[in-house]
């Protein structure tokens, strides 16, 4: 991999541009995957997926974090194939069924704008799953973070996976060794749970992914010891005890709608809004504290990492070739009709949360 930063900033942000050689980094299923399979068939097709979030930004600033979102819980579960995208019809139970995704994962909206705007432009070229990808990066070098060169080819997948979806996506609530564990299943290593951990430099949260923290951590009676004092009160009275924890805030303190290394310094101070975050800096002898330090001290080095771990998700067990189909609606395998279509209730994807409303 040839790495290149710019010298030039973009709101104050370091932006990366990185020239990705395939083979001196993946093996050979992935190395199916090129940054260049649009370019005779739809060669506008990441600008269109851009365009489109710029747009969607205008209205609802948070929307990069939940598109990323989007792409790291579709790839933990059978793979980058688009699967989380489908709804329940009458041989599919979606994933977006599944505790951590039920009325929590949003941005679906968003994705069938950019479908849409892409079937005008090339019909039935780009895939629901590729189309993840390319707003992952798009939303991310919108707020400020690392470019990068997204490889695509991916194809979309015919069926759904609920019970994966159960039991593979990491919850906030989860020690640091059950999440690694999660991530090591898929291929990734504890610097890609650090490094993609820093998504949450964006994004929203709402009070039921931490309130185990606020009043009665652990069954202590007390609040959790690794949260800062000044961080709890202000948490306390926007989530009371016994209260609805519907209440929402951000991620990242300082900088919320920012792509930038503040959420390793707020680790530091004890400022990480998940257990889940905190516990990257305040496991004792844990392999991810120096991780954190590092990136908490050098921004140009999380970018990279980062990028890195991104495209090593965006590569996990991609369908390409002849397997799986190009979705002409993202929510529906083609020739079948969603349970919402047949006059079943939607599922809302723009409710409560379950693990962090980015």
């Amino acid at each position: 991999m040839a790495v290149t930063s710019s010298s030039s900033t973009c709101d104050g942000f370091f932006i990366i541009s990185l020239i990705v050689v395939v083979s001196s980094l993946f093996g050979a299923s992935s190395a199916q995957l090129n940054a260049t399979f649009y370019s005779g068939t739809c060669p506008n097709a990441s600008a269109i997926v851009r365009s489109t979030i710029q747009q969607a930004l205008q209205s609802d600033a948070r929307i990069g974090g939940s598109l990323i979102r989007l792409h790291f819980h579709d790839c933990f579960v059978n793979g980058c194939d688009g699967s989380l995208l489908l709804d329940d019809t009458s041989s599919i139970q979606s994933e977006k069924n599944a505790p951590a995704n039920a009325n929590s994962t949003r941005g679906f909206n968003v994705v069938d704008s950019i479908k849409t705007a892409l079937e005008n432009a090339c019909p039935g070229i780009v895939s629901c799953s590729d189309i993840l990808a390319l707003a992952s990066e798009a939303s991310v070098s919108l707020a400020g973070g690392p470019s990068w060169t997204v490889l695509l080819g991916r194809r979309d997948g015919l069926t759904a996976n609920l019970s994966g979806a159960n039991s593979s996506l990491p919850s906030p609530f989860e020690g640091l060794n059950n999440i690694t564990s999660k991530f090591v299943a898929v291929g990734l290593n504890t610097t890609d749970v650090v490094s993609l951990s820093g998504a949450h430099t964006f994004g929203r949260g709402q009070c039921v992914t931490f309130n185990n923290r606020l009043f009665n951590f652990n069954g202590t009676g007390n609040p959790d010891p690794t949260l800062n004092s000044t961080l709890l009160s202000s948490l306390q009275q926007l989530c009371p005890q016994n209260g609805s924890n519907t209440g929402i805030t951000n991620l990242d303190l300082s900088t919320p709608d920012a792509f930038d290394n503040n959420y390793f310094t707020n680790l530091q101070s004890n400022n990480g809004l998940l257990q889940s975050d905190q516990e990257l800096f305040s496991n004792t002898g844990s392999a991810t504290v120096p991780i954190v330090n590092s990136f908490a001290s050098n921004q140009t080095l999380f970018f990279e990492a980062f990028v890195q771990s991104m495209i090593k998700m965006g590569n996990i067990s991609p369908l390409t070739g002849s397997s799986g189909e190009i979705r002409q609606d993202c929510k529906v395998v083609n020739g079948q009709s969603s349970a919402t279509e047949a006059g079943d209730i939607q599922l809302q994807s723009d409710g409560p949360v379950s693990v962090a409303d980015m």
